[in-house]
């Protein structure tokens, strides 16, 4: 009886264990929609297979590297679409691919963009060919005969607020223009976010030799060698992709039969640079996509060599004698006065 009494609590306490543990597995996260083995996305915050404390080694140099990253919302954006347009003559090609731009210069007037935000890049004008077959009796000839004309052209469009893109996105999408070629992001005062980082990095490494100071080492004693970096990180440079794990299929349910694959859809997500690895993270919190700007400071300190132990100097002292010898013979001694 107590055999069986401790069998069904063993049950149960596993059947607890599941249930707190839900979807995750060691290998899989269904939750997160994303998994490692299949060439997706690395999973968020993965279990550490080394060492959480790296091992110090000591040494005779000091080191002193500071970090700072500053996230910064753009001053302005500028979205880039690519219109293609066809006609049957050059005039036709060009009064539709016009009457397509003016529409979205409409649509956009009183969302805060002017007609001098939208500007418009010509990228190619060229006629298109189809080619016409010509049978005879001992011969077959294929002749190129213009057909039409194709343009294209860029559509650039400059806005301050990232509201405003879910408008412009419309007005393009009325017009049938849906090539999105790229967003690009501008900020004004470059030279002020730098200066801003520089300050809170000097005071991160006046700490951190006070630091130093308090386990024994004066400073003063070490000669210093730096190294030092800044960099700017644009949103389109991180956005990765992946693909669900788990795929589903309405068709199987309908045509009531067994399995139809479906096909995974790619998705992308922004992934900004991780905090781990900075001293100083300013605005670290954001919800949309940033302009990242970094800047890294490394001071080396090597120890300055001993001065050599200063000898007293020993002078010696030299007296010069000269003898005086007399007629009689007898010899008188007498010091010489050098000075």
């Amino acid at each position: 009886m107590k055999k069986y009494i401790y069998l069904m609590l063993l049950l149960c306490v596993s059947t607890l264990m599941a249930q707190h543990k839900g979807n995750y597995n060691q290998d899989e996260i269904s939750r997160a929609n994303i998994a490692s083995s299949m060439g997706n996305s690395v999973i968020y915050n993965p279990v550490a297979t080394g060492p959480i404390h790296k091992v110090l080694n000591p040494s005779n140099y000091l080191t002193v590297e500071v970090k700072g990253l500053q996230n910064v919302q753009a001053t302005s954006y500028t979205a880039i679409f690519n219109l293609s347009q066809i006609g049957a003559t050059a005039e036709e090609t060009n009064e539709l691919a016009k009457g397509r731009i003016d529409a979205v210069k409409a649509a956009l007037i009183g969302q805060g963009i002017s007609d001098d935000d939208i500007i418009i890049d010509v990228i190619s004008f060229v006629p298109v060919f189809e080619v016409l077959v010509e049978k005879k009796i001992f011969s077959t000839k294929y002749n190129e005969v213009p057909k039409g004309f194709e343009l294209q052209q860029n559509i650039h469009i400059r806005f301050k607020k990232t509201k405003q893109f879910e408008s412009i996105l419309t007005a393009c999408a009325k017009n049938e223009i849906y090539n999105l070629v790229k967003v690009d992001y501008f900020i004004e005062d470059v030279a002020s976010v730098y200066k801003n980082l520089q300050t809170k990095l000097l005071e991160v490494i006046k700490d951190k030799k006070e630091y130093y100071g308090l386990l024994g080492f004066d400073i003063d004693n070490y000669n210093v060698a730096v190294a030092d970096d800044k960099y700017c990180h644009f949103p389109k440079d991180f956005y990765k992709s992946y693909q669900a794990f788990n795929s589903v299929s309405f068709e199987a349910i309908k045509k009531n039969k067994g399995v139809t694959e479906a096909k995974k859809q790619t998705s992308f997500y922004y992934e900004p640079l991780s905090y781990g690895a900075y001293d100083v993270v300013i605005n670290g919190a954001i919800l949309e996509p940033v302009v990242q700007m970094g800047m890294h400071i490394k001071l080396l300190y090597t120890k300055k060599p001993d001065k050599p132990e200063v000898k007293p100097e020993v002078k010696i002292e030299t007296k010069h004698k000269y003898y005086v010898i007399a007629p009689d013979g007898t010899i008188d001694i007498k010091e010489l006065q050098t000075n």
